[in-house]
């Protein structure tokens, strides 16, 4: 999408979400996560119970920057303090390279 004056279009509007299936089993997370959207992400994820199968399938999120993996790692922390063992399933190359840069692909159980 393109702004007027040829200027990118605001973050917020590709921003992503995370979302759950109907029955709650799995989560889906559709869009950019990048510093722009992260704290809305977070909100967003606060408002779900975590997924009851422990999926979080990544396959359709977008941009991302090392904002991406702080809130990955937020909201597998929140997880685990409910119980549950979150792992990050198809997960774009971005993404990935991001999580092994910082060494936390494994943590994250992307896989």
């Amino acid at each position: 999408m393109i702004a007027p004056c040829g200027r990118q279009a605001d973050a917020a509007a590709l921003a992503g979400r995370f979302v759950a299936t109907g029955d709650g089993a799995r989560w889906t997370f559709a869009g950019a996560l990048t510093f722009a959207n992260a704290a809305a992400a977070l909100r967003d994820a606060a408002e779900l119970a975590p997924p009851s199968s422990g999926v979080v399938d990544c396959a359709a999120v977008g941009h991302v920057d090392s904002a991406a993996v702080t809130v990955l790692l937020a909201v597998k922390r929140r997880a685990a303090e409910a119980g549950v063992e979150l792992s990050f399933v198809n997960a774009p190359p971005a993404l990935r390279s991001l999580a092994d840069v910082y060494d936390v692909d494994e943590l994250l159980g992307m896989r």
